[in-house]
């Protein structure tokens, strides 16, 4: 059941009201009393899951997850073994020569 907006022409009382798709639009403010209520038209939203046991993950197609993964693989540092690569630093070679 979706939430409709409401608007009085008479007072400019704004509100949400959670109904039925195939119920009648409100006409009377509840704010003033005056039958000058208007339903307004909206751009609509996407489904929103609220509450625990819902999660953005839960409804994402196969690829996503080796996406993810490359992408985490891609923004990793490069490891500690590129250090023990390098060439000896002057304080090495110092203390070999003894």
């Amino acid at each position: 059941m979706p939430t409709y907006d409401y608007a009085c022409k008479a007072c400019g009382y704004r509100f949400e009201e959670f109904q039925s798709m195939s119920s009648d639009p409100l006409k009377k403010c509840p704010k003033c009393k005056k039958n000058q209520l208007q339903r307004l038209i909206g751009t609509g939203a996407g489904v929103i899951f609220k509450g625990s046991g819902f999660y953005e993950t839960d409804y994402r197609g196969g690829g996503y997850a080796s996406d993810a993964k490359k992408d985490s693989e891609a923004s990793e540092p490069k490891s500690s073994d590129s250090k023990s690569d390098a060439a000896p630093s002057s304080s090495d070679t110092s203390k070999s020569d003894d």
